[in-house]
């Protein structure tokens, strides 16, 4: 007679319950990957398609697939400032906002106390409001008739005509306020993380508070200071909302160029040829910061 299961039914061999375990991880990730596919790596493709495109078509007479590659050196050639600016503008911010979020999640984290949890949601608040509305708001604030412009222009750090409205110094304000909270909270998640003995050990071994940080807490952070500098800084390198609204068309980074190709100037194969090549560049600087930092295992 064959073994009884649960309610007289015949127990499934153990050969075919572990087959089937084996293949649940899979049947798991299935919906995350049939996502990624349709949502990812179709509308890529189309994109990698329509870089290639004949550059003489258009909406009305169609496009052909000529696997025109020179599109990317005409596109490169004719908006290589653009590049550029998008990458010192984003290079900028970052610093900035190091600057800022690495004491600010520091002392959330450390020193914050019974206070921790309202300064995180003040970190998060801006970010429940349109990223639109917010650097509208920044409009306001940097307008020549501003408070901000006027006591800047009371202490003699602005000229009587100086403004900060339309200038690259607001484009990377605008960056590095709309972007912050996404540096600040992986870096408190690691800082939150961090074992607080190794610190005292550090001050009873007679090293000063620099020396702790530089020797203990710095390393200790790293993880959340990568990730946090990544997620700060590829987005604001592709961002074009702060430059079409805080800036003029000097200051237009190479976001605001591909929005124009793809809308205004309806030119399909340069602007998705300036989007391979947008995110070929950040590639290349994320696989370069992650190799000179010696974290590039976590791609």
């Amino acid at each position: 007679m064959s073994p009884r299961g649960e309610a007289g039914r015949p127990a499934s061999p153990p050969a075919a319950r572990s087959g089937r375990y084996r293949l649940l991880p899979y049947l798991l990730l299935l919906p995350g990957a049939a996502w990624l596919f349709l949502f990812f790596v179709v509308p890529l493709a189309q994109l990698a398609a329509a870089s290639l495109y004949d550059p003489t078509g258009s909406l009305s007479t169609g496009y052909a697939l000529t696997w025109a590659f020179g599109n990317y050196p005409t596109a490169l050639q004719a908006y290589w400032p653009q590049f550029g600016r998008s990458f010192l503008y984003a290079g900028i911010a970052l610093v900035l906002a190091l600057l800022m979020g690495y004491p600010l999640a520091y002392a959330i984290a450390l020193k914050a106390g019974r206070w921790k949890n309202l300064l995180l949601v003040c970190v998060i608040a801006p970010m429940f409001t349109s990223f639109l509305v917010r650097t509208l708001a920044w409009k306001t604030i940097l307008s020549d008739n501003g408070a901000l412009v006027g006591l800047l222009r009371d202490v003699h750090l602005l000229g009587p005509d100086g403004r900060l409205l339309a200038t690259p110094v607001a484009v990377v304000l605008g960056l590095t306020y709309n972007f912050l909270p996404l540096l600040v909270l992986p870096l408190y998640a690691s800082l939150e993380r961090l074992d607080r003995r190794l610190l005292e050990a550090s001050s009873d071994l007679y090293a000063s508070p620099l020396t702790t940080f530089r020797r203990v807490t710095l390393p200790l952070s790293m993880p959340g200071l990568i990730a946090g500098t990544l997620l700060f800084f590829i987005p604001a390198t592709g961002d074009y909302i702060n430059a079409e609204l805080l800036g003029t068309p000097n200051e237009y980074m190479i976001g605001n160029v591909i929005d124009s190709a793809f809308l205004v100037r309806l030119d399909y194969p340069q602007g998705a040829a300036l989007s391979f090549l947008l995110m070929s560049a950040i590639l290349a600087v994320v696989f370069g910061y992650l190799r000179r930092t010696g974290t590039e295992e976590i791609l």
